[in-house]
């Protein structure tokens, strides 16, 4: 069984490899019980969105990580996948915009990713 920070890193990649766009990933085991970690990425469109979050789901329960539940939301502008002790978010760019989930969670710890994902890819 992966760590929740072992599972988050494995999701960060996995999005990245399919051009995921502005991935941040936010550790907030200290400020709520919903999860460890919310990873939050951006599609280019609503396909986008969609085979973002499909890769995530094969990637995870290739490793054995089952996800525990999936909502669309307004004809793909907005995916949930929710592993338990993280939950990813993707959407396309204006719904990112509208909802501002960094901004509701800035009390998360903000992860650096140079160590998970390349720089300029």
């Amino acid at each position: 069984m992966l760590t929740a920070k072992e599972v988050a890193y494995q999701v960060t990649k996995a999005l990245d490899e399919k051009k995921g766009k502005d991935i941040r990933l936010l550790r907030i085991d200290e400020v709520s019980s919903l999860a460890d970690y919310f990873l939050i990425c951006t599609g280019t469109s609503s396909t986008h969105v969609k085979t973002l979050c499909d890769y995530a789901e094969y990637t995870l329960e290739q490793l054995g990580e089952p996800m525990l539940g999936r909502e669309g939301h307004r004809g793909n502008s907005w995916e949930l996948l929710d592993f338990g002790s993280i939950v990813v978010h993707v959407f396309t760019e204006e719904a990112r915009e509208f909802y501002s989930l960094e901004r509701l969670w800035a009390d998360g710890e903000n992860v650096d990713l140079k160590d998970i994902i390349p720089e300029g890819m």
